[in-house]
């Protein structure tokens, strides 16, 4: 069953009509995902009529794609913009710092749900994910792979001993841990026992881009193990 944001009663219009549906899918569609939401589901929550999310958005399928545009448009330019930067630096060190930077920050940058930023679309491309519906691939493959494609290459050209297909695996990595940081941030604050606040959002920016660094100089699998440890100790020099 469908979990509504809003009461079973058909909630008043709303002024923006386009934009409270906008937001009901995503609620919805975060909570439930895609296959379980209808277009009715999505009408009631938002206090419209069906035909009212026919009429804005054609299909299902393009309700969903148009929360993709507006949440990862802001997000692919801001991302673009750090990693043209990025780029710039001369030491290859720092250089792949920034290049993790440039990709980790903007997902952390707003609260907002409106800027690319924001639990609540995370846990919806996180649900998307894993439902493993052909239309949301689709989507999340038309928005973000020409983005992710040139952070993988300038990924390589700093790290160029490590194969691309090493480098696509270990920025898979980084993808899920970036979710999990965003949707579930209490659990660091359950685990360390107070320790650390997981809704400190810059020190999970630091420890991300840390961590994900020190992945992507890891040795290749397929490299002798002798050569691995001359690799592992010249990443750290």
């Amino acid at each position: 069953m469908v979990r509504k944001s809003a009461s079973k009663a058909t909630a008043p219009r709303k002024p923006n009509l386009r934009e409270a549906i906008l937001c009901a899918a995503e609620e919805l569609f975060a909570t439930n995902g895609f296959n379980a939401v209808s277009v009715r589901d999505i009408a009631q929550a938002a206090g419209a009529n069906p035909g009212s999310v026919t009429y804005h958005f054609k299909t299902k399928d393009g309700l969903l794609l148009e929360i993709y545009r507006r949440h990862c448009g802001p997000m692919n330019r801001r991302r673009s913009e750090l990693l043209a930067a990025a780029m710039r630096v001369r030491d290859l060190q720092d250089r792949l710092e920034a290049i993790v930077r440039a990709y980790v920050l903007p997902a952390f940058s707003s609260g907002s749900d409106l800027a690319g930023g924001g639990a609540r679309f995370t846990r919806l491309r996180a649900v998307m994910s894993a439902e493993g519906n052909e239309v949301a691939r689709r989507i999340i493959a038309q928005t973000f792979d020409d983005t992710s494609h040139a952070f993988i290459d300038a990924i390589h050209e700093s790290l160029p001993h490590i194969p691309r297909n090493e480098i696509v695996w270990r920025s898979h990595f980084l993808l899920g841990a970036l979710y999990y940081s965003l949707v579930t941030p209490e659990r660091v604050s359950r685990l360390s026992r107070g320790g650390a606040d997981g809704a400190d959002a810059g020190n999970a920016i630091e420890q991300l881009v840390h961590a994900t660094v020190a992945s992507l100089q890891a040795p290749a699998l397929d490299q002798p193990e002798a050569l691995r440890r001359r690799s592992a100790v010249s990443a750290k020099n």
